[in-house]
């Protein structure tokens, strides 16, 4: 059939290098002004930065930046490398951390995430000492929440510990660093991976007897431990002896706890998986309903209505003065990515390109168009060569497909020209105009 078209019921748009295919931002790191080192790990760094080009231009993010080379020594670190991204993107929770994009070079892999200005958990706890009882709930219910969110997913979060727990420029909590979970754990399943950070590591897991999302409110018991004593509730000289004290010592309990957090340190920290609290059905609402948690307002606590115990004193968006001086007193700098992985080593790591929606919905308002009461026209399809403008294609589809897809619509362009006729006459209805096949990305 033919498109009947008429020029004059098109919008006329400036057409420049910052209205077109914006759906198809090239994020690289020359995208990025390296601002502060936030943090180092064994296989890369993070850094704060400032997005220069594009859209989002000029907001402050955290970027994590992950060698290739390092990671694909060992399958294990390349598996929780992927899951770590994928999981990213798969979960949307608001004490969760967002990833906002991913992209990789030749020898590099990048995490592009929300900064939290507030810091880690952990920094706050050791200016503080101990928290308070009033204080240690509000933490651990907002974080009961997101591990709650993950186990829904299926998802065990495996290394839930304080300097794993951010907070946002409000005091919110957002976990973060979701290298060591594991997917597609539900009912019934259980791994045996040997993972974690020992001093909040279920017995279960150091006995390798296989496990399930208990472990992780057994972690929510070691950490409520450690912020209403100052230490995790089992520690020994050596790794060794703090394994022997986990699988074997009495739980000591301080006599100033309150009986409500007494009775939720007994029950999160049951050695036996199965009768510790969280382990059944009800999974985080059994820890949400426990008496310590009287006081919480669990509608408003998710919707961040509640006000958190400490606000992080903020003198801008940069502000990095809730981190570790060791890391921000020094000059960022992301070593040249000099190193060349073969091709079988690369395509472990496809598909790792991702741009959160929240961007593509932010370009898709600034290039759109409000819809108008028109005289009607009878559209009958799309006319051919607005298809390689529409660009349906993902992002990480290859520019070869593109050019494809280009030459095809040229050909049928040429082959089929457009048939204008004159409006009909009919109840006027909303439309769109044409200029809507150019700009509106999908």
């Amino acid at each position: 059939c033919r498109s009947e078209f008429n020029m004059d019921d098109c919008e006329k748009i400036e057409i420049s290098e910052d209205n077109v295919n914006q759906g198809t931002e090239s994020i690289r790191p020359e995208c990025f002004e390296l601002l502060r080192v936030l943090g180092k790990g064994g296989y890369g760094k993070v850094f704060q930065v400032r997005k220069v080009v594009g859209a989002a231009s000029g907001k402050i993010f955290a970027m994590k930046v992950l060698k290739k080379a390092m990671i694909v020594r060992n399958a294990k670190d390349t598996a929780h490398t992927k899951a770590e991204r994928n999981i990213l993107e798969e979960v949307k929770h608001p004490f969760i951390v967002d990833l906002i994009y991913a992209f990789q070079t030749g020898g590099k892999l990048y995490l592009i995430l929300e900064y939290l200005s507030g810091g880690e958990l952990f920094m706050q706890l050791e200016r503080e000492g101990i928290f308070m009882e009033d204080t240690a709930c509000f933490y651990l219910a907002e974080i009961s929440m997101a591990l709650g969110h993950l186990h829904q997913k299926g998802i065990i979060y495996r290394d839930l510990k304080p300097e794993n727990i951010m907070l946002n420029n409000q005091g919110h909590v957002k976990l973060t660093d979701f290298g060591l979970c594991k997917e597609s754990i539900h009912d019934g399943t259980v791994t045996h991976t040997f993972c974690g950070t020992i001093e909040y590591m279920a017995p279960e897991i150091l006995m390798r007897s296989g496990h399930n999302r208990a472990v992780d409110w057994w972690s929510l018991g070691a950490l409520m431990y450690d912020m209403l004593t100052g230490a995790p509730p089992f520690t020994g000289e050596n790794r060794k002896k703090t394994i022997d004290k986990i699988l074997k010592c009495k739980l000591n309990l301080p006599p100033y706890l309150t009986q409500e957090a007494r009775d939720l340190l007994k029950r999160l920290l049951k050695r036996n998986a199965s009768s510790r609290l969280g382990a059944g059905a009800g999974d985080a609402t059994e820890v949400q309903a426990h008496p310590f948690f009287r006081h919480i307002n669990w509608e408003d606590l998710l919707a961040r209505k509640v006000e958190p115990p400490f606000k992080p004193f903020l003198q801008s968006a940069e502000d990095v003065s809730q981190f570790d001086s060791k890391f921000t007193s020094q000059t960022p700098v992301d070593s040249p990515d000099d190193s060349t992985l073969s091709e079988s080593a690369n395509q472990a790591f496809l598909g790792f390109t991702y741009v959160a929606p929240s961007v593509l919905e932010n370009i898709k308002e600034k290039f759109s168009f409000e819809p108008k009461i028109r005289s009607p026209r009878r559209y009958v399809g799309t006319p051919p060569f607005f298809f390689f403008f529409y660009d349906p294609l993902p992002l990480h589809d290859s520019g070869s497909t593109r050019v494809y897809l280009m030459v095809l619509a040229l050909f049928f362009w040429i082959s089929f020209p457009l048939q204008i006729a004159p409006p009909y006459s009919e109840t006027p209805r909303i439309t769109c105009g044409c200029v809507d096949y150019f700009f509106l990305p999908t």
